[in-house]
């Protein structure tokens, strides 16, 4: 890509590059975008899951935003092939199962349980969030816009989730409702689940 777009790449150049045959291309990767995807997943999510993301999710965000910064070209042409929302899809399909341990464990740390729904929504609202900061990140090079990312999504899983969660969920363990934090007229059962 540091000589052409994504979209221009062909597969006869990446076999021919990597000294391939075809069938050997199409046994591992359905095409050149399944290959991009595996690309990001190999070099950068599967280093991010190998951290304890309750404790080192700021350590993981540095890393991420780091391989973002130092493949800003590589990146940068995936986002002019693919566009906004077609780079914000490959980050978030991989983005959602970290987040979705990250509300998980602040359930079991708050020892709070929120209802599938909830969960799903906040799961799928900090993904949503993240995939299209990390797009935003490419196509912006000021100073400091990394670091800031770092520092408000730290603040948000450390300071509001857990908060949320307590206001939203039930207790985990003993049955008891929390619907005294909940505002009046909300009527929703919150019992724990076994």
């Amino acid at each position: 890509m540091k000589h052409k777009p994504l979209s221009k790449v062909t597969v006869s150049e990446i076999i021919a590059a990597c000294n391939v045959n075809r069938k050997t291309f199409y046994y591992h990767f359905k095409d050149i975008y399944d290959l991009f995807q595996w690309m990001l997943e190999d070099e950068a999510v599967e280093v991010v899951k190998q951290f304890d993301i309750m404790t080192d999710y700021e350590e993981a965000l540095q890393f991420t935003l780091h391989y973002v910064e130092n493949n800003a070209h590589i990146l940068r042409c995936a986002y002019d092939s693919l566009g906004r929302d077609g780079l914000k899809q490959f980050f978030y399909s991989d983005f959602s199962g970290i987040i979705r341990t990250i509300v998980c464990g602040v359930e079991k740390e708050t020892d709070c349980i929120l209802d599938d729904g909830f969960r799903d929504f906040i799961c799928k609202f900090y993904t949503e969030a993240i995939a299209g900061m990390l797009c935003d990140l490419i196509r912006d090079e000021s100073e400091g816009a990394k670091d800031n990312i770092i520092e408000y999504l730290t603040f948000l899983f450390r300071e509001t989730l857990p908060d949320m969660i307590k206001k939203r969920g039930a207790f985990s363990n003993d049955g008891i409702d929390k619907g005294a934090l909940r505002p009046e007229g909300d009527d929703r059962a919150g019992q724990a689940r076994s």
